[in-house]
């Protein structure tokens, strides 16, 4: 028990460390330092930064996608939903962006396992898409679903070097795409989007 209270801490301090300021920039001590776990423990728990990492990433996934699901099940009109809970993400106090593209930015070029756990998060973020897409009835779910997953990265990426007020533009006007793909696709939404704010 005394163990996973430990690794538990450590994935905390951890997460919050390289999510604010990025993997690279972080190293053991710092992490040691602020979980209060000594730096013999966390290496019991966490063998290397590379295993760290990507628990981080593992815990991540787990939290981000339930939070958007969270959000969106249930919804009448769920594309319009992910979009909404976008949008939420983006004005919370901390926001970095994609921790999955921030990592693999920092090392996916050096770390096969740092890279699938970042494909694997993708790819469960495009599978999710296309069930709902499937659900409003589209022709081609799997083109529907990518060109969502595109605007969401990209919006995401706007969104990261933006003031909160461009950030909140980001997420409406990708929402506004989604209505077009939606529409293009031969799908409506319950109601069409309309810009808001400045």
């Amino acid at each position: 028990m005394e163990v996973m209270e430990h690794a538990e801490r450590v994935l905390t301090a951890a997460g919050d460390l390289f999510y604010r300021r990025g993997v690279r920039a972080v190293g053991m001590d710092e992490v040691r330092a602020a979980s209060g776990v000594s730096l013999k423990r966390l290496y019991q728990c966490y063998p290397s930064k590379e295993a760290l990492v990507v628990a981080y990433l593992e815990r991540r996934d787990e939290r981000w996608m339930s939070s958007l699901t969270g959000y969106v099940d249930g919804r009448t009109d769920p594309i319009a939903a992910v979009f909404e809970w976008l949008e939420r993400w983006f004005g919370e106090d901390g926001f970095r962006g994609c921790g999955f593209v921030n990592a693999y930015g920092e090392l996916g070029a050096d770390s096969d396992a740092v890279r699938e756990v970042v494909r694997r998060h993708k790819e469960r973020l495009r599978e999710y898409l296309r069930e709902l897409v499937v659900e409003s009835g589209a022709a081609d779910p799997g083109l529907v679903a990518e060109q969502l997953l595109v605007l969401i990265d990209g919006a995401t990426a706007v969104a990261m070097v933006s003031p909160r007020e461009a950030a909140a533009r980001a997420a409406r006007a990708a929402d506004l795409a989604a209505a077009a793909i939606m529409a293009a696709a031969g799908i409506s939404g319950d109601s069409a989007p309309t810009p808001t704010g400045p």
